[in-house]
């Protein structure tokens, strides 16, 4: 089972990825640089916090889980 920590830590590592692209899309898409990172920073807030709770919450679900032998 992982860590609430571990989870975080997960979660931000997955978005930091996510914001790169999403913000490399906003700057093709609208062509400002500052459109781009207000976008990337609110998604960073708002999607880590949603994977984080999603991850606490597969936890919880036994399906598709193995008990150690």
């Amino acid at each position: 089972m992982d860590t609430h920590s571990r989870s975080f830590a997960k979660a931000l590592s997955w978005r930091a990825t996510g914001t790169i692209d999403t913000m490399i899309i906003s700057l093709v898409v609208t062509g400002s640089i500052k459109l781009a990172a207000t976008i990337g920073l609110t998604e960073v807030l708002t999607k880590s916090l949603l994977y984080y709770l999603h991850e606490r919450a597969w936890l919880k679900i036994p399906y598709g889980r193995k008990t150690p032998i």
